[in-house]
């Protein structure tokens, strides 16, 4: 019940107002996403489109099908439709978002990406591949201020979210943070090869920001945890021979792809961005979840790491992250708590003294219980497994 001011009564007097509650009917909605889905649907005697969800689906072909279904509460995402089918859903009662002309991406797509799709034509040059090209778009746009930009833009990490959650969430997500400028070869990039791998055989989703460095080495073992220590070792040993995206990232790319070619696995996730041009994504994760907005990617990556975050030594991006995860840990009760490991305490309390001052905050609080600081890989997967 809530109370408002009687305008008429005694200065600072209160008088009760009832609020009427109305719930809306829920409408189930189902997610069609190819061709084969919506014919799967139809052939199962649908009648009504209401609550159906279609994104970037041809069904130029399909006229005859789609005046036969009642088209109201349906909503079509950049679809190929018939100028008839297409007055028949909008006159019927449902939306239809037209598809955006002249974009080097599907603003509506249905799935995430993979590192054959981003890095397809990387034979012709980097610059000839849709992630370089996307991020030029971007650029591009973002120099103009135009408005059509942002909007095509938010349409697609809106779409890249929904995909995002559709991905399997039995297993735990464990988040790996670091720096992007370890270097294939180090010992740094061989532990947190053999952290990822060591958290995928333990039964953990591997997620990452999803660039270079650490990054790719975790999602690196996570794609090898089905193979045994030669296969590491030989793995390790091609990539060497690039060990930065830096000054080619085709030249790095194509080593990575040739390893992934050679040495299949499911690499998990990774969450990369575009606002971070410089760094290229890595192609060991199994699914790319890559968005424009920096802001909502770090937002969606912490998130989704509720097993526990474990932090490699990094610099700023990094040091973001981690105080990006603590704040929901500062404030919430201890059922609400995330682990979160700094691995490495000479970085971590010298270089850049993070830890002390998450010890201030943590003093009293629930959050005391959630913060770890460790100097090896062992004892950081040890606290998630």
């Amino acid at each position: 019940m809530k109370c408002r001011k009687n305008a008429g009564s005694v200065p600072g007097a209160f008088r009760p107002v009832r609020v009427l509650l109305v719930t809306l009917p829920s409408i189930p909605h189902v997610d069609i996403e190819s061709l084969a889905h919506f014919d799967r649907i139809v052939a199962a005697g649908a009648a009504s489109m209401e609550g159906w969800r279609v994104q970037s689906v041809d069904l130029s072909g399909r006229t005859a099908e789609l005046l036969g279904l009642d088209p109201r509460g349906s909503l079509f995402l950049g679809c190929a439709l018939e100028e008839k089918a297409e007055a028949w859903i909008r006159d019927g009662g449902g939306l239809v978002f037209p598809a955006i002309p002249s974009l080097p991406f599907d603003a509506y797509r249905g799935t995430l990406y993979d590192a054959e799709e981003l890095y397809a034509g990387l034979e012709n040059g980097y610059d000839a591949t849709p992630d370089a090209q996307i991020y030029a778009w971007s650029r591009q746009h973002d120099e103009k201020g135009d408005t059509s930009r942002t909007l095509a833009a938010a349409l697609h990490d809106h779409a890249i979210a929904d995909a995002l959650t559709e991905l399997p969430d039995g297993q735990p997500w464990i988040g790996v943070m670091g720096g992007h400028g370890i270097a294939r070869g180090s010992t740094a990039y061989r532990s947190a090869v053999l952290l990822g791998r060591t958290l995928a055989r333990a039964g953990h989703t591997v997620v990452t920001g999803g660039g270079p460095g650490a990054m790719e080495a975790a999602n690196l073992g996570s794609s090898l945890s089905g193979y045994d220590d030669s296969v590491v070792d030989t793995a390790l040993s091609t990539l060497a021979a690039v060990p930065s995206f830096c000054p080619s990232v085709a030249a790095w790319a194509a080593a990575g792809l040739g390893v992934r070619r050679e040495f299949p696995g499911d690499g998990g996730v990774s969450i990369p961005t575009w606002f971070y041009g410089h760094e290229p994504p890595n192609v060991f994760a199994s699914s790319i979840a890559k968005y424009f907005s920096n802001a909502q990617r770090e937002d969606v990556l912490l998130r989704r790491a509720r097993g526990g975050i474990l932090y490699l030594p990094g610099a700023a991006g990094t040091v973001q992250e981690i105080f990006q995860a603590v704040t929901p840990n500062y404030y919430g009760d201890q059922a609400t708590q995330v682990p979160l490991i700094l691995v490495d305490i000479h970085h971590w309390t010298v270089k850049l003294p993070v830890w002390p001052l998450l010890q201030s905050l943590a003093s009293e609080r629930a959050m005391a219980t959630s913060i770890h600081l460790v100097d090896t890989i062992e004892e950081a997967a040890a606290l998630v497994s």
